[in-house]
Formats: structure tokens, C-alpha cells, sequence
């Protein structure tokens, strides 16, 4: 039996960013300025977001990926270390491990929010462990505490990923700086966006020190600080470092979607909480849980995992929405399955069930501000039609 579904004209994306007028105005404005790259606009938006997070310093960089890279040469992470993480997260966070020649430890997650499992963080503690990446997903943070009480008890240090985080508090603070270093990501899917990006945030000044010169060719001194009236051309390199800085072409998105992130956020909210409402009653799928301990969620992304009762895989799923007009996207295939880390790593393929169970259900549904109540209930409607065409529909509800 059909739904009476009717599939919409046009295509609903994934993910949107919510670029209005004013960012427009202000990126012309740095056009016309004579200064687009690191300048006065990338000075203020480091400001703003020392003071949004409520960190003494935030060093913005043309990428998240570019933070995690700098900040573990930063905290000393050499070859041969080993540093406890989550596989489900995007690929650069193990990247840039395996870049630093480091290896990554695994520990698996929870199944209902996908955070990791901080109950087995001790086990994975060894002699050569120097340090532990906690990733805040989705827009919820990780269970912080027992993450600390760990790392406090081996003299670890953490550096959150918080990529999903802008905004997300733990307990009444801002994620990204329980311990040495946070780092946060712009990409255009992200609930503030500018275009690419990232910020690196730290209460310690010497590390702030190392970082500035990291980024940007081993200069403590800036272009903006060189070129700018009163500055000097000539330059002192302190340490070997690389080309990471960010732009004020990217600032000048930044700065007005910073000042927005908290409507964007309650739009997130507002939405997702009619997502919760309307899936209720669908019990082939399973919405991402959110956490019991105090927090602020923001609701970067609307996860859900289609279940055995569904009768289809999750990439028919995926592909069968797109027919209906609807984008998805997976976040995140566990990164220990990826071809390469399975062939280096191969001792971890198996040993991680609840990431590898999920990492082949789990589909990410639209959710960004500039959507529609109307657009969510379409989204739902369209899950209903692929679940009865799959023959999957019709159980009871979900108690």
C-alpha cells in the first residue's frame, strides 16, 4: 500500500549554508579594502571568537585539518607515541596522527550518541600513550569529565576535536578547552561557516606562541603586523612552520556568522525537535540519542540509522531518497574500516563493533537553518515512501 508520497520539483541538499546580504556587503568591502589576506578583519574575528568561547586566545587557520596538524607538532607528538581517539570522526583527525608519525588507539562508542566510550579509555592506555582526541559529535559534546579524570591520572593531555562544536557547551562551559587545545572547523556544512577555516583555541600562552608561528612560515609577526602602517618588513623566523593562515576574505563571512551562530543554532533546534516528533512513529529508523549528562546541543546534524526492520541497507536508503529529491549525507564511515587503515591497522577491524555496526547504518537527513517546517515534514514523508516500497513498514511505533 502507497502513502499518497508526491515527490517534490526541486532537490532538498543536505546541508545549506545561510549566507545573507550582510556577509556579501562586508566580503565586497574587503575587496575593495586592498587587503584580502590576513589582515584586520582576521585580527578582529580571532577576537570575537576568544570572547564568544570565553578562551584567552583562538588562532584562526585556513582549516581545521591545518589545527590538528600544527597543534600535535605543538604538544610535542613524536614517532612512536600512541594517542587514544574515536573512530567514528572525519578522516583528518586520524590523519594527522598518522601524519605526525604517531599511532592512533581506537576505543569504540556508544550506540545511542555515538560519543566515544569513555568507560574504555583506561584500558587503552599504555606506556606510549601521550595523549586523547575526544570528538564532540554532532553538535553534542563528549562526556568530558571521565575523559579529564583519565588523562589526569596518566599525565595525558587532550585536545578536543570540535569541529561539530560551535556553540555546544559541557556542563555550562564551551567545548574546546577542558585541557591543552580545542580546535573547531568552518566548513560550509558546519553551523557557521567561512567557506573553509578553522580555529585552534588554548588557555596556555606559550602554546598560543608556538602556534602563531606554526602557522604561518615560523613568524611570530604576521603580514597584517609587517606591512600594516607603523609595522617593519623585516622578519625573524622562530621555528620551521607552514602556510596556514587565514584570510580576511574568510573573516569577513566569519565575523557576521559568528554574531548569527546562536539564532542558527535555535533554528537547528527548533527543527530537529520536529524531526524527533515525526520519527517517532517510524520504528525502521533510529535518531541519534542525545546525551544525559548537562549540555547544550546544538543539533549540527540530524543522524538517524536505518534499521534491520527496514529491510533495505542504508545505501539503497541513501540512494532511494535522492530519487524522492532528498540529500543525505554519512557521518562517518569508522575510520579504521577506510582501505588504508585497515591495511595498516589491521588488528582493529572487528575488534570495534558498535562503530563498525553503525558505520553501515547511520545516514545524516537535511537540517540547516534556512529550511522549512514544511521541508522536515517532506524529508519524513519521503523516509515513509522508501520504507513501504521496501516492504519494511508498519511495525508498531517505538514506545
Amino acid at each position: 500500500m502507497r502513502t499518497g508520497f508526491a515527490k517534490r520539483g526541486d532537490f532538498l541538499p543536505f546541508s545549506r549554508p545561510t549566507i545573507r546580504q550582510l556577509e556579501i556587503d562586508e566580503v565586497v568591502d574587503t575587496l575593495r579594502s586592498g587587503w584580502i589576506t590576513t589582515g584586520p578583519k582576521a585580527e578582529r574575528f580571532e577576537k570575537d571568537f576568544a570572547a564568544y568561547t570565553g578562551f584567552p586566545h583562538a588562532l584562526a587557520l585556513s582549516s581545521a585539518t591545518a589545527g590538528q596538524h600544527i597543534g600535535l607538532i605543538a604538544l610535542g607528538v613524536k614517532p612512536g607515541d600512541e594517542v587514544i581517539t574515536t573512530p567514528m570522526t572525519w578522516a583528518s583527525t586520524v590523519n594527522m596522527i598518522e601524519v605526525a608519525r604517531a599511532t592512533p588507539v581506537f576505543v569504540d562508542i556508544h550506540r545511542a550518541t555515538l560519543q566515544i566510550d569513555e568507560s574504555r579509555l583506561e584500558a587503552a592506555v599504555t606506556p606510549r600513550t601521550v595523549g586523547i582526541i575526544p570528538v564532540h559529535y554532532a553538535g553534542a559534546p563528549a562526556d568530558m569529565d571521565p575523559i579529564l579524570d583519565v588523562a589526569r591520572r596518566h599525565g595525558l593531555w587532550v585536545f578536543e576535536d570540535a569541529a561539530h562544536g560551535v556553540g555546544c557547551r559541557y556542563k555550562g562551559t564551551h567545548v574546546g578547552c577542558y585541557d591543552r587545545l580545542g580546535v573547531f572547523s568552518f566548513h560550509p556544512i558546519k553551523n557557521m561557516t567561512t567557506a573553509e577555516g578553522g580555529v585552534l583555541v588554548t588557555q596556555d600562552d606559550e602554546l598560543a606562541r608556538t602556534l602563531r608561528a606554526l602557522r604561518f612560515h615560523g613568524l611570530e609577526k604576521q603580514a597584517w603586523n609587517r606591512y600594516a602602517e607603523g609595522g617593519s618588513p623585516q622578519v625573524e623566523i622562530v621555528l620551521p612552520g607552514f602556510k596556514y593562515n587565514f584570510m580576511d576574505m574568510q573573516a569577513a563571512l566569519g565575523i557576521h556568522q559568528l554574531a548569527s551562530v546562536g539564532e542558527f543554532n535555535a533554528r537547528r533546534r527548533e527543527l530537529s525537535s520536529l524531526y524527533d516528533k515525526l520519527l517517532a512513529e517510524v520504528p525502521e529508523i533510529e535518531p541519534l540519542a542525545v546525551p544525559d549528562y548537562d549540555h547544550f546541543h546544538t543539533r549540527h546534524l540530524y543522524v538517524l540509522k536505518v534499521l534491520e526492520s527496514a529491510r533495505l541497507t542504508r545505501d539503497r536508503f541513501i540512494a532511494e531518497l535522492k530519487v524522492r529529491n532528498v540529500g543525505t549525507g554519512i557521518h562517518f564511515r569508522a575510520v579504521h574500516t577506510q582501505p588504508y587503515y585497515a591495511a595498516r591497522y589491521p588488528r582493529w577491524v572487528g575488534a570495534l563493533p558498535v562503530a563498525e555496526w553503525v558505520s553501515e547504518r547511520l545516514c545524516s537527513i537535511p537540517l540547516f537553518p534556512l529550511m522549512s517546517e514544511d521541508d522536515v515534514r517532506y524529508v519524513v514523508a519521503a523516509i515513509k515512501d522508501v520504507l513501504v516500497s521496501a516492504g519494511g513498514a508498519g511495525a508498531p511505533a517505538r514506545k
